[in-house]
């Protein structure tokens, strides 16, 4: 049975922040399957344009899911998504883990998610600016992405950087063909 990643998606969401790693763990080898969620089943339109269907709204939420993925958007300034907590403590609460980019990580600091552990986001200025109930500077660590075992976090330049961590994490190819991956990713260029 293939083990399902979810991807938050809300209006406006930064579809190319997960299109690297959902686009990598939907091939039919890697063991997982890529489902979205939102609040409802209404559509949804990206950043870029896509309007797209949710798989599960929140009131569907499987009981089994892998991995969260919190892309970033224009709506998380707006405190549109901030529903999406009780699926974030739901994760907590079961070990699940969580992975935010850009927004999305400013949205983890901002609920106190990141108070205790390393972590990163656009900026440790810009968190403690858009992040109003932030706690956790002395655990910021500024490269494009910091992984523990509860939470993946990355800052909003870092797309490569954050499929690639994602991907490392739940093992789904070996080190040197996730090296050669993210060279010809990040570089352009096969090795």
């Amino acid at each position: 049975m293939e083990k399902e990643v979810l991807v938050f998606i809300s209006e406006n969401y930064a579809d190319w922040e997960s299109a690297y790693i959902c686009a990598e763990l939907n091939k039919p080898d890697t063991g997982f399957s890529v489902k979205t969620l939102a609040v409802t089943k209404n559509p949804i339109k990206s950043m870029g344009g896509f309007t797209i269907i949710p798989d599960y709204s929140f009131a569907e939420l499987p009981t089994h899911f892998h991995l969260l993925i919190l892309v970033g958007g224009t709506s998380w300034m707006k405190r549109e998504n901030d529903d999406v907590k009780q699926v974030v403590d739901l994760c907590v609460e079961k070990g699940i883990p969580v992975a935010a980019i850009c927004d999305a990580s400013t949205f983890l600091a901002d609920k106190g998610y990141l108070d205790d552990i390393e972590h990163t986001g656009n900026s440790l200025p810009y968190l403690e600016e858009y992040a109003p109930g932030y706690k956790g500077s002395e655990h910021f660590i500024e490269k494009q992405v910091v992984s523990n075992e509860r939470f993946i976090t990355a800052n909003g330049t870092s797309a490569v950087e954050f499929a690639k961590e994602i991907l490392s994490y739940l093992q789904v190819m070996p080190e040197d063909q996730l090296d050669e991956w993210y060279h010809m990713f990040k570089v352009g260029f096969y090795k």
